[in-house]
C-alpha cells in the first residue's frame, strides 16, 4: 500500500533541499538549455490516451522515447518525436504535468539519460552522478553533483492541456 504520507515528506525534503542549493549558489541562475534543441512532439488526443500514458497523482513518471518505442503500445506517428534524449513526463507536488529531456545536461550525449530514483523522488545521471529535482517546484534544477556545481537543469518541456487533452510540444 502507498504511504502517501511519506511521499509528500520525500517531495517536501527534495523541495527544501532544491531551495537550499538555488539560495546558497547566490544570483547564478541555473542553465537549463545545454541539450541541443530537438523537436518534442507527444500527443494525447484523447482523455482515454492520458488515462493510459500519461501522469497523475504525486510522484508519477513515465518515459517516452520514440526510437525504443516507449512507452509500449503508445500510438506513436510520423511526426511524433521525443526530444534529444527522450522525455520524462511526472507530475510535480501540486500533482502538475511536468516534461523534461531525459539527457543529462553535463553529459549532454542522447545515450547518457537521467533515470528516477522512486525512493529518493529525484533523478540521477548514472555517469556523472549529479541529481535533479523532478518532482518538486524547482522543475529540473540540480541537487547535487557536476550538474549542481556548475547550475546545469534539465531541459524542460512545456505540457499543454485544453483540459480535456494534454500535448507536449517543442519550447
Amino acid at each position: 500500500m502507498i504511504n502517501f504520507q511519506s511521499i509528500k515528506r520525500a517531495l517536501l525534503t527534495t523541495s527544501v533541499v532544491a531551495m537550499l542549493v538555488g539560495f546558497l549558489s547566490g544570483c547564478e541562475s541555473v542553465d537549463n538549455d545545454r541539450i541541443p534543441p530537438f523537436n518534442v512532439y507527444i500527443p494525447f488526443n484523447s482523455q482515454a490516451e492520458w488515462i493510459t500514458y500519461g501522469v497523475s497523482g504525486a510522484a508519477d513518471y513515465r518515459i517516452f522515447h520514440k526510437n525504443t518505442r516507449m512507452p509500449a503500445g503508445y500510438p506513436w506517428s510520423v511526426q511524433s518525436a521525443s526530444g534529444y534524449g527522450g522525455v520524462l513526463l511526472c507530475t510535480d507536488l501540486s500533482a502538475d504535468p511536468v516534461a523534461y529531456d531525459l539527457s543529462c545536461p553535463v553529459e549532454c550525449k542522447q545515450d547518457i539519460r537521467i533515470q528516477v530514483d522512486p525512493e529518493a523522488f529525484n533523478a540521477r545521471c548514472p555517469v556523472c552522478g549529479s541529481t535533479y529535482d523532478i518532482f518538486g517546484a524547482n522543475h529540473g534544477a540540480p541537487l547535487s553533483g557536476p550538474a549542481a556545481e556548475r547550475h546545469y537543469g534539465l531541459q524542460v518541456y512545456p505540457v499543454i492541456s485544453n483540459g480535456a487533452t494534454y500535448r507536449l510540444v517543442t519550447r
